[in-house]
């Protein structure tokens, strides 16, 4: 569990104009970090681990199931941003092709 502004600093690090253009501004707390709804059932989980990195999720929802397209693990503060952007275009990027590094 982190506190309210361990969750802010998350999104300062993925900053303003890409939570905007994720999920419109929408920022949901979750236990160990913040969740940006995104449309269609997917959202966008960004994660602070013990090891001081950042797993990066991609999740879809639907009739109360809920399911993982695609996850990185150990992003660092510097690859936030592009990983969480990624993550949200889920029409560009499918959930093989946004988990590699670029």
């Amino acid at each position: 569990m982190i506190d309210p502004e361990q969750r802010q600093e998350i999104a300062r690090q993925i900053g303003r104009m890409n939570i905007a253009s994720i999920s419109g501004g929408r920022v949901k707390a979750i236990a160990d970090g913040i969740e940006l709804p995104v449309s269609n059932g997917y959202a966008v989980r960004v994660e602070l681990t013990p090891m001081d990195y950042y797993t990066v999720t991609r999740v879809f929802r639907r009739g109360g199931q809920e399911w993982i397209k695609g996850q990185r693990t150990d992003v660092d503060c510097f690859e936030v941003a592009q990983a969480a952007y990624f993550a949200g275009m889920f029409r560009s990027y499918d959930e093989n092709e946004w988990v590699n590094k670029r």
